[in-house]
C-alpha cells in the first residue's frame, strides 16, 4: 500500500520540476505575460521610455489638428464636443492624472491616426477602455469620435498633401 501512495506523489512532483528547468532565467515570464497584450501595446510597453514620459502636446497638438481637419465637414456641436473632451484629458494630463501605460498608447494612437492607420487606432482606443476605464472614460469617448469623423474625412490625405499642390495639374514643371 505505501508503494501506491508514494508513485503518484512522485509523478506530481515531476511535472514542476520538468517545466523548472526549459526556461532560462527571468526571460521567460515576460514573454508569458506579454503575450496577453496587445501587440501594439505590448510593443509599447517596451518601447516607449520607461518613466512614461511622453509630452502632452506631441499627444494634444495632432489631436488638435485632427479636429480642426474636421470642422468644415462636422456639426459644430460634435466638434465642440470632442473640442471639450480634448481638454479633460489635457487637464488630465497635465495635473498627473494618466499613468504611464495610458499616456504611452495615446502616444501610440496618435502616430496610427498620423499615418491613416483606423483600425490600429481604434484596437488602442479599445485596449485603453477595456484596460483603464477609470482614468479614460470622460475623454476617451471623445477620441473615438475624433477618430471616426477623421477617417470618414472626404480625400482624406496626409496634412502635408492639402496644401494645394494635389489640385496642380500635370507636375511642378508647369509654371
Amino acid at each position: 500500500p505505501p508503494v501506491p501512495a508514494s508513485a503518484p506523489a512522485a509523478s506530481a512532483a515531476l511535472p514542476p520540476r520538468a517545466l523548472g528547468p526549459p526556461p532560462l532565467g527571468p526571460v521567460s515570464p515576460a514573454p508569458r505575460a506579454e503575450s496577453r497584450k496587445l501587440s501594439t501595446a505590448a510593443c509599447l510597453e517596451e518601447c516607449g521610455p520607461e518613466d512614461g514620459g511622453v509630452p502632452a502636446d506631441a499627444v494634444l497638438a495632432p489631436l488638435r489638428e485632427a479636429l480642426d481637419a474636421c470642422r468644415p465637414t462636422v456639426q459644430k456641436q460634435v466638434c465642440d464636443d470632442i473640442g471639450r473632451r480634448l481638454t479633460v484629458l489635457g487637464d488630465a494630463w497635465a495635473q498627473g492624472k494618466l499613468s504611464a501605460p495610458v499616456r504611452k498608447r495615446m502616444s501610440l494612437l496618435v502616430q496610427e491616426l498620423q499615418q491613416q492607420h483606423w483600425d490600429a487606432a481604434d484596437e488602442i482606443h479599445r485596449s485603453l477602455m477595456v484596460d483603464h476605464v477609470n482614468e479614460v472614460s470622460q475623454w476617451l469617448v471623445g477620441v473615438k469620435r475624433l477618430i471616426a469623423e477623421t477617417r470618414s474625412l472626404p480625400a482624406a490625405e496626409p496634412a502635408a498633401a492639402t496644401d494645394g499642390s494635389a489640385q496642380a495639374g500635370p507636375g511642378p514643371e508647369d509654371p
